[in-house]
């Protein structure tokens, strides 16, 4: 860092991730007050340590090669282009530790961002593998779900980020693809790989009726399902900016011109993006609360999913467009997670698959015809977005990249028996051991205080 002026702009930006990190971290808090919320009672302490531990599972593997993927693999790679050199993101560099960094400016500034902008992807990963969590609650083994949770969190959401969310990935430069907050990068694709695992894992005991009639399971603390909602809510500020980068020359050099610019390196500002946010949340509701006729769950959920259906194109929409997109993505996701219910069977537990996965697809796809010729990317070489491009790239994030591998994994999962728990266990609960446990100990103190008398 050779003068005041760019030690500034490193430091600020390594401030600007690090606090983006601290934003996000409410998603997860959310996305556990969420998921025990719905569960039942005698699941609740199962619920949570399933969500919990895939924190350091999936922390340790993207740190030894999730990160590696984003650098070394936006070619593919042998589609665009071989694999690219990427030696700041292997475990063993010099930048992915305590680190000063080498000997020019330009290691020594990513020697301080490198950090924050890892655990900025690392906070996509809990929440990619998090979105999984909350379908499967109340019957998946913790093993099971564990080693899904590193594929998805640690393997093949950051296969798609570097193919559609890097601004060299070859879905940007050859299909136009354009997914500037993740409804496809993050969302698609962990909904996609939820329902591949839930068409293997089976719906939980009594969900359906003998004739095949879908079973409402309430929430059981409507409370914390809000709360946990709000909370995603208040997270998602911080995913919105951490897509970010938040100077950057977009002159390519010249220094005339210093913005904020989308993951694509396209100029934009918080500005732009808090208005859509707030409108794309605003329109999420009232639809949700309209479609499902005041449904406090639907209703909270719908705003999640409202955000996601505008997310794709967020950075570019008017903010009246960011509301109607939100609108319109809640009906879509809500009718076709009743159809999927009712003809595939399918028990999503908190509507994860629909609110993430079917609202992320129709967000890729819509922002296709609404930006139909916008650039991708600043890269005038790059093809402009498009609706065939965008299409193709939806059915990447949700089924090549999402469903085929939960359903496989899942399917090798349940042959080794380590996918669903016993009938036994289900119907006593999950925390039923636990529970007697702590009956024991209980009585055991009960016991030695009246033998102390």
């Amino acid at each position: 860092m050779d003068n005041e002026l760019a030690a500034l702009g490193i430091i600020f930006t390594e401030f600007y991730y690090w606090l983006t990190v601290v934003i996000m971290f409410f998603i997860h808090v959310g996305f556990c007050m969420y998921e025990v919320g719905v569960s039942r009672h005698k699941n609740h302490m199962h619920t949570l340590m399933k969500n919990t531990m895939l924190i350091p599972l999936v922390t340790v593997t993207f740190f030894y090669f999730g990160w590696y993927i984003y650098f070394a693999w936006p070619n593919g790679p042998f589609i665009n282009g071989p694999v690219v050199e990427a030696p700041n993101a292997v475990p063993w560099s010099q930048v992915m530790g305590p680190s000063m960094g080498g000997q020019d400016d330009l290691h020594a500034g990513w020697a301080r961002i490198n950090g924050v902008f890892w655990a900025a992807f690392l906070l996509f990963s809990w929440t990619a593998a998090s979105i999984v969590s909350g379908s499967v609650i109340e019957r998946i083994r913790s093993a099971g779900f564990w080693i899904l949770a590193v594929a998805i969190g640690s393997v093949f959401w950051i296969i798609d980020a570097a193919w559609g969310w890097h601004a060299g990935g070859w879905m940007v430069a050859l299909w136009g693809y354009h997914d500037a907050y993740a409804s496809g990068v993050i969302h698609a694709i962990a909904g996609g790989f939820g329902l591949g695992v839930l068409l293997v894992l089976g719906p939980r005991i009594g969900k359906f009726a003998p004739d095949g009639t879908p079973r409402t399971i309430h929430p059981r603390n409507p409370w914390l399902v809000t709360i946990g909602l709000f909370l995603i809510y208040t997270g998602f500020w911080g995913f919105y900016v951490a897509c970010n980068v938040p100077m950057w020359d977009v002159q390519e050099g010249d220094g005339v011109f210093f913005s904020a610019t989308n993951i694509y390196l396209g100029p934009t500002t918080l500005s732009a993006i808090t208005v859509n946010f707030l409108m794309s949340l605003s329109g999420g509701l009232l639809m949700g609360y309209l479609i499902s006729k005041g449904d406090a769950f639907w209703t909270y959920s719908s705003g999640l999913a409202g955000i996601i259906a505008a997310s794709a194109g967020n950075d570019l929409y008017h903010p009246i467009q960011a509301m109607i997109i939100a609108a319109v993505g809640v009906v879509f996701m809500y009718k076709v997670h009743h159809w999927a219910e009712r003809t595939l069977k399918v028990d999503d537990a908190v509507g994860a698959v629909a609110v993430h996965g079917y609202a992320g697809f129709f967000g890729v796809v819509i922002a296709g015809f609404v930006l139909w010729g916008y650039p991708s990317s600043p890269d005038d070489s790059f093809a402009a977005i498009n609706p065939l491009g965008q299409f193709a790239g939806a059915i990447v994030m949700f089924f090549v990249l999402g469903f085929i591998p939960g359903w496989v994994l899942a399917k090798i999962l349940n042959g080794a028996g380590m996918l669903r728990i016993p009938k036994e266990i289900e119907l006593m609960g999950l925390d039923a051991a636990a529970a007697q446990d702590i009956a024991d100990d209980e009585a055991a103190i009960i016991k030695a205080e009246k033998e102390a008398v």
